[in-house]
């Protein structure tokens, strides 16, 4: 069988899927021999290997990520019982769904996801050691920060300034001192200070306002200035985003998504199962029929619900309906979908049963305050729209294009030692993935974990272009439209391979999919710092596909010789190649003169 091993003899079907509690599991192929083989047989075997197991995360993995829900929980409801009236735990029944509580579930939601608790953290992220980054980069003074727009006033440079912590910790503080007031509602000097040094915050460093995930739980806080429209307001934003998210799903893209994600859900054992995800395991990876009504199902209901909950009377319809968009979430929190939003899909789950259940009374076309009104169409119809027609300018967390499987992505080539100059040079949050595991005194390969990775996105539509737009990075030659030399290898022993995104969450201190904080401007701080060599360090980047357009647009940037090259890509041209095959794929090159 070569270097596939397959299903060892004996061994039960549960065993198969089964894994070590502390160890993660043993790929299905001979891993010794596996970094000599060539790129595209590397990335074959490492997607079958996903298929079967995903990212074969050993079970204290999850465990991390259930004492975290535990905490996210137990934070609310502790701070939840500092609210005035509100009768102890015994007494949850007649306060869990106040408007003060509500402020306070909105508020905590708000300072966990700015520390770094929730998106983005932990081992099925890359974060080993420490599991949770983002707090030590924020409120460390010399860190690399990304203004969004440098021209704005006393915005400019990429240091972390005592400025920028300090309206770091204001945040924390302000948000702590809503936590555990009476009535957070009593006052809007209450909440509104903390929505001012936010996008002060955000203004100087966009990775802060992300991590916030302020498109949704900032907008809710600005909410809350409003009492009198509070419910209405919430459910406004509630149902913008189950639309934009059923929105983003109108391409190509996401009926491969259901195949990936659910291949990465521990629940899900059965080898059997997991093969009907795909057409053909193990010869066809792309997701199977099945998977794609399931995708089709998902988006029809995250577009179906809000017009259901929002519009409908009163009755078993609507009741029927917050049941399926519970169970909705619910699927999406075991799934342990990468960038574990799970915290997120609980907030969901809280949210919709308080907005359209309890309170379902309440519509939408309440809304009266003027300022409220406009600013809900500013945040959840224009930038939206925009983001969504052009992903290249807004990043796809307030264009609201959650998990479509379409999104910006770079992969990074580097020489070896190139990565740990990074460590070295800029005051990291984290160190090199290596380096973490080594100070787990784990005995895994890094070279196969970061495979694992590189499958799960392979397996998407955008990274099979990687098969093609990857070696003609690693040759540092843009000659035509067709890269088709069979020699190139990728040997890890001479690239390392690795997802912008990684580098990222360790600079920075937070990533969660967004291609738009390792792109150029990141790779030229870096540049700046490391003073790579041409050659040393280049990306492949992957634009987001626009809704309307038929194309992927792709860049590769060397750090130090700057864009070698760009091009487009038809997405239709991508499905019928497996993730690992194509390279005779035209990838419309425009060649760049150095």
């Amino acid at each position: 069988m070569g270097p596939h091993r397959g299903r060892r003899d004996g061994r039960s079907e549960a065993g198969a899927i089964a894994m070590g509690f502390v160890q993660p599991r043993e790929p299905e192929f001979d891993s010794q021999a596996w970094p000599s083989l060539p790129y595209a047989e590397r990335l074959r075997l490492m997607c079958h290997t996903w298929a079967m197991q995903g990212f074969g995360a050993p079970g204290v993995a999850y465990l991390f990520y259930l004492v975290k829900l535990l905490l996210f929980v137990g934070g609310f409801l502790a701070f939840a019982l500092t609210t005035d009236e509100v009768g102890g735990i015994t007494a949850i029944g007649s306060w869990w769904s106040r408007p003060e509580i509500f402020a306070k579930a909105v508020l905590w939601s708000l300072i966990y996801e700015a520390l770094g608790l929730g998106c983005g953290s932990g081992p099925l992220t890359g974060r080993y050691s420490p599991p949770i980054t983002a707090f030590r980069a924020f409120l460390r003074v010399g860190g690399v920060r990304l203004p969004p727009w440098p021209r704005v006033p006393m915005t400019s440079g990429s240091r972390r300034t005592v400025v920028d912590v300090g309206l770091y910790g204001a945040l924390l503080l302000l948000t702590l001192r809503a936590l555990v007031a009476g009535d957070p509602l009593g006052s809007r000097w209450i909440v509104a200070p903390i929505i001012v040094v936010m996008v002060l915050a955000g203004l100087r460093d966009r990775t802060v306002f992300l991590a916030g995930r302020s498109e949704h739980y900032l907008l809710a806080a600005f909410v809350l200035l409003f009492p009198s429209n509070l419910f209405a307001g919430e459910q406004a934003v509630q149902a913008a985003l189950w639309f934009w998210a059923a929105t983003s799903k109108l391409n190509h893209h996401f009926p491969n998504v259901i195949a990936v994600m659910l291949s990465n859900n521990p629940l899900f054992r059965s080898r059997r199962l997991r093969r009907l995800l795909y057409r053909d395991f193990p010869n066809d990876l792309r997701g199977s029929t099945g998977a794609a009504w399931v995708a089709h199902l998902a988006t029809a209901l995250e577009y179906g619900a809000p017009l259901v909950l929002v519009f409908a009377p009163s009755g078993p319809l609507r009741t029927l309906t917050l049941v399926a968009i519970v169970g909705f979430h619910l699927t999406i929190l075991t799934s342990f979908p990468l960038g574990v939003p799970l915290e997120w899909n609980l907030f969901f789950i809280y949210s919709a049963v308080v907005l359209f259940g309890q309170h379902g009374d309440v519509r939408i076309w309440d809304l009266s305050n003027p300022l409220l009104i406009a600013v809900l169409i500013v945040c959840l119809v224009v930038i939206p729209a925009y983001g969504n027609v052009r992903p290249d300018r807004v990043s796809f967390l307030p264009a609201m294009r959650y998990y479509a499987g379409n999104w910006a992505t770079g992969t990074w080539l580097l020489r070896p030692g190139c990565l740990d100059r990074i460590e070295q040079a800029l005051p990291c949050a984290a160190a090199t993935p290596a380096h973490q595991l080594e100070r787990l005194g784990g005995d895994g390969d890094l070279t196969v974990a970061l495979g694992r990775g590189q499958a799960f996105r392979a397996m998407h539509l955008h990274g099979r272009a990687l098969a093609a737009l990857l070696p003609m990075a690693a040759d540092g030659v843009v000659l035509d439209s067709r890269h088709t030399d069979p020699a190139t290898q990728l040997d890890p022993a001479e690239i390392e391979l690795i997802d912008g995104e990684m580098v990222a969450g360790m600079v920075l201190g937070w990533n969660f999919g967004d291609g738009h904080l390792h792109d150029e401007r990141f790779l030229a701080i870096l540049q700046e710092r490391c003073e790579f060599e041409p050659g040393d360090l280049r990306a492949v980047i992957i634009e987001g596909q626009a809704l309307g357009s038929p194309y992927l647009n792709w860049r590769l940037v060397d750090a130090a010789d700057g864009a070698l090259g760009s091009g487009a890509i038809a997405a239709t041209d991508l499905l019928g190649l497996q993730p690992w095959d194509a390279t005779a794929l035209d990838v419309g090159i425009e060649r760049h003169e150095r």
